[in-house]
């Protein structure tokens, strides 16, 4: 059933008010609220949660319990602005990542800036990468998977694969994803009155917590600056109410000038990473995902 125009403003008005009760100047309030959010909303029965260490960082298998295919991995990088988020608050979309596509997902927990600036994220998304491939993966069965502030991290890590002449994943799926710090795309004016979840006083602090006084062009801080060129397939999803609608579709016009295979969904009236929202349309992207993952994984 459509959702008419009347229905899409009063969810996006209630999407405005949990989020102004998550999110809060003190970091560690908020990061705790994020995770009671993760651990109600986003476990399920029928899904294992494996907690396990990997060189002092904290990560988490997340498995379907049933027969599944495990010749493939999911590398998932959490959101949160490189401040908050966590392999908890990220449930609400491992989960779904998991029932989907039958695939064990491998989260992990980067150091969080203020008290972690760059490239703390980066160095500790190469230590997950490195110890998938010491439980025995290979590159090519690995799917590099994250939102926003995570969809930012999974391209850095990817383009610092490359740069290094290392084997690169199988493929990228990018959620939202926070590409351009420097908040040049036109959505930055043109949907800052409409996103319910982020504004430029946000985005402001995150960028000074996590790269401030840096280069914010440096392709490993805003990966829209990096050459895309020889990266595996990569599919987005963004919702055309979110003030980051640049960063996706700017990227995606980058990616096609550097005949990487790429393809971008805009969902009409969504907002920032919709897809840990307990509706229809969520569950509708995350199958979308597992079709460009079952299609590139053939």
């Amino acid at each position: 059933m459509a959702v008419s125009s009347r229905q899409n403003q009063n969810m996006m008005n209630l999407i405005r008010k949990v989020h102004g009760l998550v999110e809060r100047p003190d970091l560690t309030k908020h990061r705790q609220s994020q995770d009671r959010i993760g651990a109600i909303l986003g476990t399920e029965k029928g899904i294992a949660y494996e907690e396990t260490e990997v060189d002092g960082m904290s990560c988490e298998w997340v498995k379907v319990e049933r027969a599944h295919l495990k010749r493939y991995v999911i590398l998932y990088c959490h959101g949160g602005g490189y401040s908050t988020g966590s392999m908890v608050y990220a449930r609400t979309l491992t989960t779904k990542l998991a029932e989907s596509t039958g695939m064990d997902v491998f989260c992990f927990n980067y150091r969080l800036a203020p008290e972690c600036k760059f490239p703390a994220a980066a160095e500790d998304a190469m230590k997950a990468w490195n110890y998938l491939m010491y439980l025995g993966y290979g590159a090519r069965d690995v799917i590099v998977a994250g939102d926003s502030a995570g969809g930012n991290l999974a391209l850095s890590l990817t383009l610092k694969l490359k740069d290094e002449g290392r084997m690169l994943p199988r493929g990228l799926a990018l959620m939202s994803p926070w590409t351009d710090l420097t908040k040049s795309g036109k959505s930055y004016q043109t949907r800052s009155s409409v996103d319910p979840v982020l504004d430029h006083e946000y985005l402001d602090r995150m960028i000074e917590n996590y790269a401030g006084g840096m280069e914010l062009t440096n392709p490993y801080i805003s990966p829209l600056f990096g050459k895309l060129e020889g990266l595996p397939p990569v599919y987005i999803q963004v919702g055309d109410n979110e003030l980051l609608l640049s960063d996706s579709t700017q990227l995606h016009k980058n990616l096609v000038k550097a005949d990487v295979s790429a393809r971008i969904d805009i969902y009409k009236g969504m907002w920032h990473v919709f897809q840990m929202s307990p509706l229809k349309n969520a569950y509708d992207a995350m199958n979308k995902i597992a079709e460009f993952i079952f299609d590139i994984c053939r």
